[in-house]
Formats: C-alpha cells, structure tokens, sequence
C-alpha cells in the first residue's frame, strides 16, 4: 500500500546556530520526558499484584503447556494478547506490525530473566500456519480452550458488544472487534505461584512498536491525520505491494471502514 505523499507544513529555515538554540530548548522538554517516564515506571513496578488461581492449559508446537510452563524456567512473563479470533484467515495486521519488532528481543529479555510469549484464540494450525508465513520465532499458543482472553479483558461475545461498548482498557468503552490487543505481565516465585502484576491495552501496547518511535523522529511523523483512523495504513509486512488481506470480512477493522483500513488504537 503506498503511504501517504503529503508534505509536512515546513518551519522557517534558519541558520545552524539559531537551529542549536531551538533544538536545545526541545531537548530540556525531552529531557523532562523522560524522568517523567522513568517516575511512572517505577510506579509501575510498585503495583500491587493478584495471585493467579486458574490453571490455564494452552495448545502448543509440542501439545499441552500451562501458564507455567510458558515462564521456561525464568521469573518473569512477558503475554501478548495477538488478535487472532477462532474463524479468522490470519493475524490482525496492527498486533502482526507490533510482532515484528520482537523475536530480535527475544535473547535480550532472556539475559534479564524474562520470558516471552504471544496467546491468541485461534486454533494452534491456524497459528503455527500464519507464524510460519510471517518468519516468526517467537513463542505463541492458543486459548482456545480455556477463558484466558475473556478473563484479561481481550475477548467479546457479540452479545457484549451489541450492547455497544465492552469492558476493556479498564472502562466500558467502544471496540469494533471480539479481540482486543494488550500486553500482560507475570511473575512466578520460588513457590511456583503465579502472580499478575499488570496489563495494558489499546495504545497501552505502543511502546514496544520501534517503527513507531522511529517514524516519531522525521517531519511527517506518522502521518496518519488524514487517515480513515489511526494505522489504516498498516498491512502485513508481506501485503505491503498488493494490500490484499485474507479475511473478506475484515474483522479486526472498525465495521464503519471495511474498506480502508486497519484495527483501530485509542488512548
């Protein structure tokens, strides 16, 4: 799919030093930023956590796996909820752009105890089918079997939302789809309990999408203003020529742009 060809509203040009001194001024804001990101953080880290009771079993390359079993052996459990519904063709494309950017991390979470792992809803063929189409290493199950996604707040019935708004990213809101992305994190300690210390959902998962903090750096940004809604330009890295995507239907688009686009993000 082509991107978008409009021009950035240009700045006046000035000379290096006038530059300097403009691009100082933003770095003390930037600067700001990022102790403010640093605080909140760390206030993360303090939350609270719920013990996980239900013994969740997921389909795998190899069988059965537990919640358990998904730590390898580490503390630390990165889960991320991929849209990927029981009668869907093939992966949402905004949660595959996020997924692109993470078997590179993988060995690097690993050296700071923290495993990784993708659940989706789809049948385990349907996943190992598409995983293998888009060159991921990263481990992914299904839940298809068990009330994972519905437990944390990813997975709709359409009774849910024909009601109009559903209970996700901790409110009732409007969502177009029965799958939802997020991003939930789990600690298991010498006992072998299981704890949830947090989740995050809509644009909650953002920040683990490198493309995005790169395109964040140059004049047109992300250039999505005059888009249908926010990454409607965003396909499979491998439809990018043709645009073409497997489910006629499109569920994991706003109903209202069945035509355009892709899933939406709200903040």
């Amino acid at each position: 799919m082509a991107s978008s060809k409009t021009a950035p509203q240009r700045p006046k040009v000035v000379s290096q030093a006038e530059w300097l001194a403009a691009r100082k001024e933003l770095l003390k804001k930037e600067k700001e930023l990022t102790r403010q990101k640093d605080a909140v953080s760390a206030e993360r880290r303090e939350l609270p956590w719920v013990k996980v009771e239900k013994n969740y079993v997921f389909d795998a390359p190899h069988g059965k796996v537990t919640l358990a079993d998904l730590f390898e052996g580490r503390s630390q459990l990165i889960i991320y909820h991929f849209m990927f519904g029981p009668d869907w063709q093939e992966g949402c494309p905004s949660c595959s752009f996020n997924m692109d950017h993470t078997d590179g991390a993988l060995p690097h979470l690993a050296q700071r105890n923290v495993s990784f792992a993708a659940i989706s809803r789809a049948p385990f063929p349907k996943i190992d089918a598409f995983k293998k189409r888009m060159g991921w290493r990263f481990n992914w199950v299904s839940s298809n079997a068990n009330d994972f996604n519905r437990d944390y707040h990813v997975a709709f019935t359409k009774e849910e939302l024909a009601k109009g708004k559903v209970d996700y990213n901790y409110g009732m809101n409007e969502f177009p789809s029965e799958e939802a992305p997020g991003i939930s994190v789990f600690y298991k300690d010498e006992h072998g309990d299981i704890f949830h210390t947090y989740s995050a959902y809509a644009r909650g998962t953002e920040s683990t999408v490198g493309a995005y903090s790169y395109l964040d750096l140059v004049p047109k940004g992300r250039d999505e203003d005059s888009l249908p809604f926010t990454m409607a330009w965003v396909r499979h890295h491998d439809r990018y020529v043709d645009g073409r995507l497997a489910d006629a239907s499109r569920p994991y688009w706003p109903a209202a742009m069945s035509d355009t686009g892709g899933s939406s993000r709200k903040s």
